[in-house]
């Protein structure tokens, strides 16, 4: 090939580049040239000598790197192709170009010289070592030219280590050959880079000048400027070697980190001091610190507890922390941070009653420097630690350490402010604030970092005092005495939440909630920690008496106060006569938590809540129904049948009245009267103040509270000889199960027809006709919750705003609230009924038929995120409570329309979400936006998942489910079988499973539900579908007569869902292997299934035949299943789908070369690309 072709085909290239870089061509241009690029690439035979000339330094660094990128396409596709002599010309030109043919370490482009040192990793996943031997050397002869030539074999080897280590992006045999070789030559490569490293910065310290000594007292010495070029190359080459070391500390032997008396270690100490090169020191030592192994050679890393790198440590530290707030130095702060909670984890595994190793002598200094982070004001250094101080409190050795044990004052002292929710990154009310604002995007992010940071501190403040309850006692007596004499000081911008009240960001109320974390979790730790008589009882009451006579009005303060009254309860178990102070402090602010343990004092109780709940206008509902649950729960421990029957009769007779009363009955079972009587028809002026009709949705939501608080609450004694004693036990089932009765079941009962009613209007509200009825302002009023639409999308809830208060709503959003909690706590009472009453229950007379012409009514129009609750909270707690003498009188005339209706409903949601996708761009200009759509979608998802679990639930018991872990493949395996899942062994049905599988509809409407939905696009419903419903399904209909098209149907369906979710690791290995069941288990009877396989693309029809002989001749059925499997997995690759990123990727083919280690035994299939050319015994690059 004439130079002037490769000179002409040049310059048309180089104009194609710069048509294609530059911002002012045209889009048409722009694609011609990277056609013409792309074709260059794929066909021309004169590539290698272009790419060369392209590379040159005299072309523009944007021609250069194509030029480049050409050499690496061949490299990467052409290789296999090219003669040996080609191969020779392209790799000792491309040595050539690290040698002479870039800019020098500082000018060179970095782009330049990534894909320069991509074309010799390339070179040597291909050719090393057989081919290759001497690699190293040249490598170790190039760096000797200068930095340059040094900094490109740093990149060449940690590219090299990536891809082979990291990332394993080669063919196994391959990647076995290179990593054996590097882990031989390992100590050669560690003496390379640690020469290099010291060299480079020696060299550097000596041109930055480091002080001189005779000079110590004046300004040190500056660097000479022709000297600072010099300089900074060096340094360059030493960054380059620490990150280079930090792809190899991962992963090499222990024994080449700790070599020479752990000289690697000491200078990365000695660099933490070095501002340019300190990052890269404290990633090489904490990725070193963290290694695990065994703890024998994991001994000498104890040496950075010595003198030396303590100090070194420490010194780095103070140093960065002392420069202020400065990004680069505040990420060192983090690596230093993370290399002591690492140190802290490697000193308790190392450290233990059966070791040698002593507890180090700097220990109290480590401990010292490891508080300092946790007082630090970054909240996120704060919360690094934690998890490392909560390791040292829990060893059983450092836990009895007098330094440890000294620095739990100390620690509980810096808890106390780290428990102060402050650090938004919006504000600036504290120094964590700037901090928080490189850490977190938005205050939500923030505050959702927070509350878990507080969880965690709790955790460890807990273990401290495990160690020394006392001081924790002291401490949060202390700090309660000072807030309770503290001014309240609310802050700026109230104007909403009233006069001098606090929200949850006001000073006073931050302090206060704080303040109470701390108290409840050291006290309560206290009382598991001590002796009975070692506990201050006089301390303790003298805090409740306190707490007890403090006065507030604010709702939040008032909040912390009664939480400080529970953590303080327990002492007035050793002072019984302060009980009735701390229920009538309770009952003033009307909250009634602790109020179980007052059984003496049950007469005063409830003659006080009867007050309360007689009034209607003086609690909220929620009240109310809180004080309703907390007396039937004090009811049961009467362990009386008769006088908690009589009792709860008296306490619901109020609820019973409204109830049964003949408005309410006109009302509930009527949807335009319940429209009129909540309200909703109205149009009104002012949505925040007027609302006539609050009053009638409270009667209403009271009544359902009232019901499913006893419905949840009321029960017999766990104990059965108790509840024998107690007139509870009315018998046993033929099992010997015993049958208890519950004394709620007569008053519940007398109120469920009308519960039912009231739920068949609810669901006929959604009927067009009377949606429009709804007046103007509440035409939404049965929309989602815009705190529903957040959850669903999985975006964070919005913080309160400063001023605001939950307490001001629209009306809108109260009709809302009243609709949607309603829905819920109905379905809530179905679903608890069934647990409660039991037998009584099930036994209603025409119970299915009720439920069916109430519950299951209109379902056409209820909307999906009503669909899911009703599924959730009653259909799948009332299966799984039914006794199965009730499943063909109950459960099977319920579940089987249900399910029929279910397919239905979400095959047509998914048939119009598919045809969405599918629908070009320009009709998409629809009156439904994204979001909405987006919503509509996921709950489509979420809805599909509930009906998938509600059937898995009912029809298949999970003995097996625990051993359904991933094996791991083979390593002589393609990468892809990396996730083998096996559906549990012992996948059975259920007998209710069985019993609605006799029914030839539902079981059809089951199968086809299950395996549909293998193709509907939600991962995770298809892999649980995969792993746990489907086969089991089929298993049991295998024994019947299977029409030949629905055997085929079934193992299409299978194949589609590949074709859908072949990309996903976890989903692709369930379904090959159910496909695997599918062909093995009816292959012999059907022939139509080898019909199917024939049209899967690019299927190798010998390689199917030969399976299928194997499989239809039971004395061939040798081969391991495992072999079988992958056998079968080859075959059906035409069929599995793959990520959009790689649908359009070229496959690199890297051959195996002869192998460098003997077999033990010959291999089954010969690799046919292996000795092809006869040459690969020759080396090919010859020194």
């Amino acid at each position: 090939m004439s130079a002037e072709q490769v000179s002409g085909l040049c310059e048309q290239l180089v104009k194609a580049v710069t048509v294609i870089m530059d911002p002012a061509s045209t889009q048409r241009y722009r694609l011609e040239a990277l056609k013409f690029c792309e074709e260059f690439k794929e066909k021309c035979p004169i590539c290698v000598p272009c790419g060369l000339k392209l590379a040159e330094k005299t072309q523009t660094a944007i021609v250069r790197h194509f030029g480049l990128q050409i050499l690496e396409h061949v490299v990467k596709f052409r290789w296999n192709n090219m003669p040996r002599l080609e191969k020779v010309y392209l790799k000792n030109n491309v040595m050539g170009l690290i040698s002479n043919g870039t800019q020098s370490i500082l000018e060179e482009e970095s782009h330049i010289k990534d894909v320069l040192s991509r074309i010799v990793v390339e070179m040597i996943k291909r050719e090393w070592p057989q081919h290759w031997p001497d690699m190293l050397k040249e490598l170790d002869t190039l760096s000797k030219q200068g930095e340059t030539q040094t900094e490109l074999v740093m990149f060449i080897l940690l590219r090299l280590a990536e891809d082979v280590v990291t990332f394993q992006t080669l063919p196994t045999q391959r990647r076995r050959d290179i990593q054996q070789t590097l882990t031989q030559n390992m100590e050669k490569i560690f003496s390379f880079l640690l020469t290099a490293l010291q060299q480079n910065v020696n060299k550097y310290r000596r041109m930055v000048g480091a002080p001189q000594e005779q000079e110590a007292l004046t300004t040190p010495q500056k660097t000479d400027l022709a000297q600072e070029p010099k300089a900074q190359a060096n340094c360059r080459v030493g960054i380059a070697a620490l990150n280079t070391l930090a792809g190899y500390i991962d992963w090499v032997a222990l024994s080449h980190i700790t070599a020479d008396n752990c000289k690697l270690l000491e200078m990365l100490c000695l660099l933490l001091n070095e501002p340019e090169l300190q990052i890269g020191a404290a990633e090489c030592l904490l990725i070193a610190v963290s290694r695990k192994g065994k703890l024998e050679d994991r001994k000498p890393l104890m040496v950075l507890f010595g003198d030396v790198a303590m100090h070194y440590i420490l010194s780095a530290a103070q140093t960065a922390d002392g420069e202020g707030l400065v990004e680069k130095h505040y990420v060192f702060l983090k690596r230093l941070c993370q290399v002591l909670c690492a140190l802290g984890s490697q000193l308790c595994a190392l450290l233990g009653s059966d070791s040698d190793v002593e507890t180090p002598a700097n220990f109290g200094k480590y401990l010292d420097s490891f508080l300092a982070f946790t007082t630090h004001p970054s909240q996120f250094l704060r919360s690094s630690t934690q998890i490392t101080w909560g390791a040292l409190f829990r060893h059983e050795v450092l836990s009895r350490d007098p330094l440890l044990l000294a620095m739990i004052p100390k620690y509980l002292r810096a808890s106390m402010t780290n428990l102060v929710k402050v650090g938004f990154p919006s504000k600036a009310d504290s120094p964590s604030c700037e901090y928080s604002r490189f850490d977190f995007d938005s205050d939500e992010d923030f505050n959702a970092f927070f509350n878990s940071f507080r969880a965690q501190q709790g955790e460890v403040m807990r273990m401290a005092c495990r160690l020394d309850p006392r001081t924790g006692f002291q401490m949060a007596g202390e700090w309660l005495k000072y807030q309770l004499t503290a001014p309240v000081d609310t802050g700026p911008m109230n104007s909403k939440t009233g006069e001098g009240l606090c929200s949850i960001f006001s000073p006073s109320f931050v302090q206060w909630d704080a303040m109470t974390f701390f108290s409840e979790s050291v006290i309560s730790q206290m009382f598991r920690t001590l002796d009975k008589d070692e506990i201050p009882v006089n301390d303790g009451i003298d805090l409740l008496q306190l707490v007890l006579n403090f006065e507030t009005k604010d709702p939040l303060i008032l909040s912390c106060v009664l939480t400080n009254v529970s953590a303080l309860f327990p002492f007035v178990t050793y002072r019984p006569e302060y009980l009735p102070q701390v229920l009538s402090k309770l009952f003033a602010s009307v909250t009634f938590e602790v109020v179980e343990e007052s059984k003496p004092n049950f007469e005063m109780l409830y003659n006080h809540v009867k007050q309360l709940l007689s009034n209607e206008l003086l609690l909220t509902q929620m009240e109310k129904c809180a004080l309703m649950e907390a007396l039937v729960l004090i009811s049961n421990q009467f362990k009386d049948y008769e006088r908690q029957k009589a009792f709860l009769e008296e306490l619901m007779a109020p609820v019973a009245g409204l109830w049964l009363s003949a408005e309410m009955q006109r009302v509930l079972s009527d949807p335009e009267a319940f429209i009129s009587y909540v309200g909703a028809d109205n149009k009104i002026a002012d949505p925040v103040l007027e609302d006539p009709s609050g009053l009638n949705r409270s009667r209403i939501s009271f009544c359902v509270y009232t019901i499913l608080g006893v419905v949840k609450r009321a029960r017999w004694p766990a104990a059965m000889e108790e509840a024998k004693a107690g007139g509870f036990l009315v018998g046993f089932m033929p099992s010997g199960t015993p049958i208890y009765r519950n004394p709620c079941t007569e008053q519940v009962l007398k109120l469920f027809d009308n519960l039912l009613a009231l739920i068949r209007t609810h669901n006929n509200l959604y009927m067009p006709e009377m949606v429009a009825k709804l007046g103007e302002t509440f035409a939404k009023a049965l929309d989602m919750l815009e705190v529903e639409k957040n959850a669903i999308l999985g975006l964070p809830q919005p913080l309160l705003e400063l001023y605001d208060s939950p307490v001001y709503k629209t009306v809108l959003e109260r009709m809302q609230g009243f609709f949607c909690t309603l829905y819920d706590n109905c379905f809530h009472i179905l679903g608890n009924a069934g647990p409660s009453m039991q037998q009584d229950f099930y036994t209603v007379e025409g119970l299915a038929t009720q439920l069916l012409s109430s519950a299951f009514t209109n379902l056409n129009n209820i909307p999906d995120y009503r669909l899911r609750p009703m599924l959730r909270v009653f259909v799948k707690p009332l299966v799984l409570s039914c006794p199965p003498e009730y499943y063909e009188t109950l459960v099977c005339p319920m579940l089987g329309p249900l399910f029929t209706y279910l397919h239905v409903r979400l095959s047509q949601k998914w048939q119009v979400i598919n045809q969405r996708s599918m629908l070009c761009e320009d009709d998409a200009a629809d009156d439904n936006p994204e979001s909405q759509e987006m919503l509509e979608e996921q709950l489509v998802r979420l809805l599909t998942r509930e009906v998938m679990d509600l059937i898995t639930v009912c029809c298949v018991s999970k003995k097996g489910a625990e051993h359904n872990s991933a094996v791991a493949a083979d390593g002589d395996d393609d990468e892809a079988m990396a996730t083998e899942v096996a559906p549990p062994a012992s996948a059975e049905l259920t007998e209710l499973g069985k019993c609605l599988t006799k029914q030839e509809d539902v079981c059809t409407a089951l199968l086809v539900t299950a395996y549909t939905s293998l193709s509907w696009k939600d991962t995770l419903s298809c892999q649980r579908t995969t792993t746990q419903l489907c086969w089991p399904l089929l298993k049991q209909v295998l024994s019947g007569n299977l029409l030949p098209d629905a055997v085929s149907w079934f193992f299409t369906s299978v194949l589609k869902g590949l074709q859908t979710h072949g990309q996903h690791d976890g989903c692709m290995a369930a379904l090959v292997h159910l496909a695997f069941q599918i062909y093995e288990a009816l292959r012999p009877r059907y022939a139509e299934l080898k019909a199917v396989m024939e049209q899967i693309p690019d299927i190798q029809k010998d390689s199917l035949e030969q399976f299928d002989s194997k499989l239809l001749n039971p004395a061939l059925q040798k081969v391991a299943d495992k072999r079988r499997k992958d056998h079968f997995k080859r075959l059906i690759t035409g069929c599995i789908g793959k990520p959009l990123g790689e649908q359009f990727r070229k496959d690199v083919h890297i051959r195996n070369l002869p192998s460098l280690f003997k077999k033990v035994k010959p291999s089954l299939e010969t690799d046919v690309l292996e000795n092809e050319d006869g040459e690969s015994l020759n080396t090919l690059f010859e020194p």
